[in-house]
């Protein structure tokens, strides 16, 4: 660790030899409710498990405070890294995987959460029962907020994101996320996160792309609810920042990428006349409150489209 980071265990962490590492990156977000959640499991778990929590440069001191608190009095084994400033979601799990002792690592996103009570039970039994490379456990929508303004990420997620685990094994390295989602310690040495990747969007699908071509990628049925649904305007600001990282995938996985239909809608919206021109409409098209979830959807999917067109 450098400098930068100041580190705080619980009593439980420095006698514990966990099986199970849970990594829970977070950025501005309050883990809270998750850490929560999981403690709940410590019976259960008899010491497997072990959390581990990273603050990707917060920088909010009342939120550290009480998240230390927390942290001391998890039953749970429990690590909290703070950093000064932001290093990135590749760079961050990275971080996360060299502080974990777990011979697996469970990647779980701060706005998770457990669609049931013995989510770590079940990840603990797969772990021991058959040691998997990589398993993903799935999204959902359960718990998720139904407020009118995440209406179309909802809808959008439904369709794209919360895929039942048989459908998902289909096509196995698409169908993978950087939260929910299991890595052999041996594996995740062999294959880390590309720290080239920046922003949001696109680091957990190319590591994917290099993993299942190694190791294969297990499909279960292991769900959490994603609560950090987006308005529209926040998942266009995210898309407007994974362009980059799309090309970037496009450049080393080429084969795989041009079977998936973003981008062979961004190849065809390239060949338009005037797409700069078009791009504002369909953001506009998207925030649009009265018009149907379903045309709202699709207007916000061509928009990415035609912002991926500009790198393929």
């Amino acid at each position: 660790m450098t400098r930068q980071a100041r580190i705080l265990d619980n009593a439980c962490w420095k006698v514990a030899s966990p099986a199970l590492s849970v990594l829970i990156p977070f950025l501005r977000d309050d883990p809270t409710d998750l850490l929560q959640r999981l403690d709940r499991e410590a019976a259960p778990v008899d010491g497997s498990v072990e959390i581990v929590v990273l603050d990707d440069g917060t920088g909010d001191r009342e939120l550290t405070a009480r998240l230390g608190a927390l942290i001391k009095a998890m039953a749970l084994p429990a690590q909290l890294i703070t950093l000064s400033r932001n290093e990135g979601r590749a760079i961050g799990r990275n971080r996360l995987a060299t502080a974990a002792r777990g011979g697996s690592l469970l990647f779980l996103d701060s706005d998770m959460r457990p669609d049931h009570s013995h989510f770590l039970r079940d990840w603990t039994a797969l772990v021991s029962r058959e040691d998997p490379a990589v398993a993903f456990g799935g999204f959902s929508l359960l718990q998720a907020p139904t407020d009118a303004c995440f209406a179309v990420h909802r809808a959008m997620a439904a369709r794209s994101d919360c895929v039942p685990f048989d459908a998902r094994a289909r096509q196995p390295e698409k169908y993978v996320y950087t939260s929910n989602l299991l890595v052999r310690r041996d594996v995740f040495t062999a294959e880390a996160f590309d720290p080239g990747f920046s922003g949001w969007g696109w680091e957990d699908v190319e590591w994917a792309m290099r993993v299942s071509a190694r190791y294969g990628v297990l499909h279960l049925d292991n769900p959490a609810t994603h609560m950090g649904l987006d308005t529209v305007a926040g998942l266009a600001g995210k898309y407007e920042q994974s362009v980059p990282n799309f090309g970037r995938v496009v450049h080393h996985h080429p084969e795989i990428v041009s079977q998936y239909p973003s981008y062979r809608a961004a190849r065809l919206l390239k060949r338009l006349p005037g797409l700069d021109m078009l791009r504002p409409l369909l953001r506009r098209v998207a925030e649009t409150h009265w018009l149907p979830i379903r045309a709202r959807a699709f207007s916000l999917r061509l928009y990415r489209a035609a912002l991926y067109a500009g790198v393929v």
